[in-house]
């Protein structure tokens, strides 16, 4: 079975990639990198573990556009040593197959990553290192394997109507329905209530929708969600983060820095928030 790295500095697909890799029977651990020297320093530690070192490493999933070190620099890096992981570039960019395979990849997988893809990649990946396997479930990763741990956010999928899915994937707004909001985690779309989100985390051009269960990443910018809602009682307190105000447990004030605690997070609030937070939960408290 495969020890993976895997590399983007793009957090949301790289925590996706990581479900996906962890979801597949044949990889035995997968961890990520979101950058090239972080990357760097896990590869070399991994060198000199050895191949069947405890640090060892099989195979590294590599993103080529990042900050710094492209992926192309780093799989040039690596191709100097005697036996060094076996690459799989995983880009949104078709242009750099012809170097990708120069360098000796074992596959080129174009984002945004399908399931089925990934798991072709797994294979190959599988047939050159000379792992173990087993075989993956019908139609894609199974679920994650016995022992593997949680996987942040994951929760068992709901199937979901093909009009339904077409209507996501065309496009037509966020919200299936006014109380809930599609959501997808290692392809299968589903659907969560509004009522279930604390609050929402903003990461770049994504949000983070928490809830008590788990939670998940949407492609919808965080003011967005914050116009959208308003009339639902999600406040912003911060440009990272909107809470639901029902939700709120506590509000502290501690030598002028005010933050709340919604269920076990405790969130900053931000100086220009802070006197509308605080009337708006008085005007709650009253009625």
């Amino acid at each position: 079975m495969l020890r993976v790295l895997a590399v983007d500095d793009e957090k949301p697909l790289l925590e996706e990639l990581l479900y996906l890799l962890r979801s597949d029977p044949r990889v035995r651990s997968a961890e990520g990198a979101s950058d090239a020297t972080e990357a760097l320093r896990r590869i070399t530690r991994a060198l000199e573990s050895g191949p069947d070192g405890p640090d060892g490493i099989d195979v590294v999933f590599l993103d080529i556009h990042m900050a710094g070190l492209t992926g192309l620099d780093i799989a040039r890096l690596l191709a100097g040593f005697a036996r060094p992981p076996l690459i799989v570039f995983v880009t949104a960019h078709e242009g750099f197959a012809v170097q990708a395979f120069d360098l000796k990849a074992v596959d080129y997988v174009l984002k945004p990553v399908r399931p089925e893809r990934l798991a072709e990649a797994v294979r190959r990946a599988c047939a050159q290192s000379g792992r173990t396997t087993e075989p993956p479930a019908p139609g894609g990763p199974a679920a994650p394997p016995t022992g593997a741990g949680p996987v942040p956010g994951a929760m068992a999928p709901v199937p979901v109507p093909r009009r339904a899915l077409a209507e996501v994937s065309a496009g037509a707004g966020a919200d299936r329905a006014p109380d809930q909001i599609a959501v997808e985690l290692g392809g299968v779309t589903r659907f969560v209530a509004i009522a279930d989100i604390a609050y929402v985390e903003a990461q770049g051009d994504y949000a983070r929708l928490h809830t008590d269960e788990g939670s998940h990443l949407v492609r919808i910018p965080l003011a967005t969600l914050e116009e959208r809602w308003a009339a639902r009682g999600f406040v912003r307190i911060h440009r990272r983060h909107l809470v639901a105000l029902g939700r709120i447990d506590e509000l502290r004030l501690d030598a002028g820095t005010t933050t709340v605690r919604v269920g076990s997070a405790e969130l900053q609030v931000s100086r220009r928030h802070t006197r509308e937070l605080r009337d708006l939960l008085m005007r709650q408290a009253m009625g």
